[in-house]
């Protein structure tokens, strides 16, 4: 029986032991050789491109000598204005790529020895440059949609009698949402959310390049795909597969978030849905990818992501907003 990808040696190219043993000098190269890999790891301005620049023996900035400006190898990414230091902003990205399920903030927190809301922002970041990489991708070729709803779970009731039908609209708190996900087989995974399935029909119309076969279940709404795609659909109340007609790497995704929802973070806010499913697209995507190639994709993919407008500063906010 041939070894499961995950279980070989192949798969285990990184270790968090020697993330944690780099110096603040070693921890600062690999940053400088990841962010300036296109110039041999030397600095150049983010501003002007200008190569001729000179750096401060007193702190680890630059400064450019054609338009003067001062910059760090944080300036300008998602990790401006960070307050970690570099060695523990890797050791934080290895801890996040090693979790197949993903890996909660108050984990991160203890492994880092830092607070919960460090830990949150900065998981989050990242999560945002994971998604920015994988909202840039292009979907065609054999392509699975279906969709699965997500939060505003309704406890039920304690007597039988005061039970309400979860599956009704009436009954259900409004912070429910929907992950609609294109899929190609053997490809890249794309999701987005809606408030219902319904609604995704429009985007996947105008994200899947024509010429493309759709793969769907019995659901009406896909129906006015078959104007526009060759369609194939499947009836799951019959069978999961038939012939070719199947949704099952769809629902590999689904599964993989939803046991990241259930057994890892255990509750995930209808605002920051999109943020969890672009994290487990990605995962899906580089599921047979080595660790260490991972870490260095999420590294290049956050030195390569502009400064976060809706994490930076994100607690300072919600203090002035209470």
């Amino acid at each position: 029986m041939a070894q499961h990808f995950l279980l070989s040696a192949k798969a285990r190219t990184l270790s968090l032991v020697k993330v944690m043993r780099l110096s603040d000098a070693e921890a600062l190269d690999t940053f400088k050789a990841i962010r300036w890999a296109a110039n041999d790891g030397e600095a150049y301005c983010p501003k002007c491109g200008c190569t001729a620049v000179y750096g401060y023996k007193a702190r680890p900035i630059y400064k450019c000598q054609a338009c003067e400006g001062q910059f760090s190898v944080t300036s300008g990414t998602i990790f401006a204005s960070r307050k970690l230091a570099m060695r523990d902003i890797l050791a934080a990205i290895a801890i996040f790529v090693n979790g197949a399920k993903g890996v909660s903030a108050l984990q991160l927190s203890r492994d880092l020895d830092c607070q919960y809301k460090t830990a949150f922002v900065m998981a989050h970041k990242l999560r945002e440059a994971m998604g920015a990489k994988v909202q840039s991708e292009e979907i065609s070729g054999e392509v699975e949609i279906d969709g699965a709803y997500f939060g505003g779970y309704v406890k039920p009731a304690n007597q039988k009698a005061q039970r309400r039908d979860r599956r009704l609209l009436e009954n259900r708190t409004g912070k429910r949402r929907v992950v609609v996900i294109m899929r190609e087989r053997n490809g890249t995974t794309l999701p987005f959310v809606t408030k219902t399935e319904a609604e995704g029909v429009s985007r996947i119309a105008a994200t899947v390049k024509a010429g493309s076969v759709i793969f769907a279940d019995e659901a009406s709404h896909w129906d006015a795909l078959h104007g526009r795609f060759e369609t194939k659909r499947i009836n799951h109340s019959e069978a999961y597969s038939t012939n070719e007609a199947n949704t099952n790497m769809a629902e590999s995704f689904f599964s993989r978030l939803r046991r990241a929802e259930i057994g890892t973070h255990h509750h995930i806010s209808g605002r920051h849905l999109h943020a969890y499913a672009n994290e487990m697209a990605w995962r899906e995507d580089n599921r047979r990818v080595s660790n260490g190639d991972q870490f260095l994709m999420v590294v290049s993919a956050s030195l390569a992501h502009p400064v976060s407008r809706e994490w930076k500063g994100y607690w300072q906010r919600r203090a002035i907003a209470r």
